[in-house]
C-alpha cells in the first residue's frame, strides 16, 4: 500500500534485529554468569578436597571426612548456582510485578456502589482535567458545560482540540484528573460501570466490530433480543441495508468487521449504540465514511432520539447537522472556547461556515 511495503519492511528488519542483538547479549551474559558459578563451585570443592586429604595424610582427620565435606560443600553452593541460572526469569519475573503496578496505578479498582435507578439523560461537566492514560500532559483543562434531558449538542473545533478526548471522559473510557462528570447529579464513579454502560450508546471514531454475526454485535455480544436487535437497526435506519447482505443479521462480520464496508461497519455501530434504548448517546464522527443515504438516516436517527426525549451528543465538522443541535460546545487546545444556544453562538462566532479554524463542510 501507497508503495510502503519495502519500507516497512525495512524498518521492521532493523529493530527486529536490534531486538535479537540485545538478547543474544543477555543469554551471553547470563551464560558467562552461570558458567562462572559452575567453576567457582568445582574450584571450592577441589580447594576443600585437597585441604582435607592433606589432613588425612598428616593423621588430622578420618578419611571418613573428605566425602563429607565434599558433599556438605556441595549442597552449600547449589542453592547459588541455581539463583544465576534462574535469573532471567526472576527479572522477567519483577518486570511483570511493575507492569502490573503501573497498570493498576492508572485504572484503579472500582469500589462497590449502590445500584442507581434509569437516568433521564441530565448531564453536567464541572471542571474537568484529564490525561491519555500513561500520561501526565493534560489534554483537557477545565472544561465545563451542563445539559437538560433531550437536549442535542453538537461539539466542534479544529483536530486536536480535544473533542474524541471528551468524548472517551464522557463515557467513562478515560477517568478523570480533576472535576466530574454527572449523570443525573451522580458522577460517573457512582455508577455501576456494566450498568451504566447499558444507558449510554457510544459510537467511537475508530469503529470496531467484532468476530460474530451481526445481530451479536448490534446486541453488544450479550444475550441477542432479535425484537430489539431490529427495532436498533430500524432506529439506525440500517435495517434494509442489512437485509440485502446474504444472510441478513446472520451475516459473519469477520475480525475487526473486515467483511463490512467502512459505511455499513459505522451503520452497525450506530444500531448498536440505540441498542438497548440508552438514555444518552454519544457519536463521535459518526459520518465520516457515510455515503449520502447514510447521511440520511443518521440525520433521522438524530432526529428520532432528539423526539424520543434522548440526550445526543455528536463531534462533527458537518454544517448539516447543526441544524438538529439545541447547543453548540466550541473545543480548543483543550478548552472550551465557546459554550451555548446554537444560534446565540454562531451568532457570536459571526463565522457560519468556520468553527475554531475548521471548516464546517457543507452536508
Amino acid at each position: 500500500m501507497l508503495g510502503m511495503r519495502g519500507a516497512m519492511r525495512a524498518i521492521w528488519i532493523g529493530h527486529h534485529e536490534a531486538m535479537l542483538g540485545k538478547q543474544v547479549l543477555a543469554v551471553g551474559l547470563c551464560n558467562v554468569l552461570l558458567y562462572l558459578t559452575k567453576f567457582v563451585r568445582s574450584g571450592v570443592q577441589i580447594a576443600i578436597m585437597g585441604v582435607a586429604a592433606y589432613l588425612v595424610i598428616d593423621g588430622a582427620i578420618q578419611a571418613g571426612v573428605i566425602f563429607a565435606a565434599s558433599l556438605i560443600i556441595g549442597r552449600a553452593l547449589a542453592p547459588v548456582e541455581q539463583t544465576v541460572a534462574s535469573w532471567r526469569r526472576f527479572v522477567a519475573a519483577r518486570e511483570a510485578i511493575a507492569k502490573l503496578a503501573e497498570l493498576f496505578a492508572a485504572y484503579p479498582a472500582c469500589p462497590q456502589v449502590l445500584e442507581l435507578p434509569r437516568p433521564a439523560g441530565r448531564l453536567s461537566v464541572e471542571g474537568i482535567v484529564a490525561t491519555a492514560p500513561g500520561t501526565d500532559q493534560p489534554l483537557l483543562r477545565s472544561v465545563s458545560f451542563a445539559m437538560e434531558a433531550g437536549e442535542t449538542l453538537v461539539i466542534v473545533g479544529a483536530s486536536g482540540s480535544g473533542k474524541s478526548s471528551l468524548v472517551r471522559v464522557l463515557t467513562g473510557i478515560w477517568p478523570v484528573a480533576a472535576g466530574a462528570v454527572r449523570i443525573d447529579g451522580a458522577a460517573l464513579s457512582q455508577w455501576v460501570p456494566d450498568l451504566l454502560g447499558r444507558h449510554i450508546g457510544y459510537v467511537a471514531q475508530e469503529i470496531t466490530l467484532f468476530e460474530g454475526s451481526i445481530a451479536q454485535n448490534i446486541s453488544r455480544h450479550g444475550e441477542v433480543d432479535g425484537a430489539e436487535v431490529i427495532k436498533a437497526a430500524r432506529a439506525a435506519g440500517v435495517h434494509e441495508a442489512i437485509l440485502r447482505l446474504p444472510q441478513g443479521y446472520e451475516t459473519r462480520v469477520g475480525v475487526a468487521g473486515e467483511t463490512l464496508s467502512g459505511g455499513m461497519r459505522q451503520r452497525v455501530a450506530l444500531a448498536r449504540a440505540l441498542y438497548g434504548d440508552p438514555a444518552v448517546v454519544i457519536l463521535d464522527e459518526p459520518n465520516s465514511n457515510l455515503d449520502p443515504a447514510g447521511d440520511q438516516a443518521l440525520d433521522g436517527a438524530i432526529a428520532a432520539l432528539k423526539a424520543a426525549g434522548k440526550t445526543v451528543i455528536v463531534v462533527s465538522h458537518k454544517r448539516g447537522l447543526l441544524a438538529r443541535a439545541d447547543k453548540v460546545l466550541v473545543m480548543a487546545n483543550g478548552a472550551v472556547q465557546t459554550f451555548g444556544a446554537r444560534d446565540e453562538v454562531m451568532a457570536r462566532l459571526g463565522r457560519p461556515r468556520v468553527v475554531a479554524g475548521t471548516e464546517m463542510a457543507a452536508s
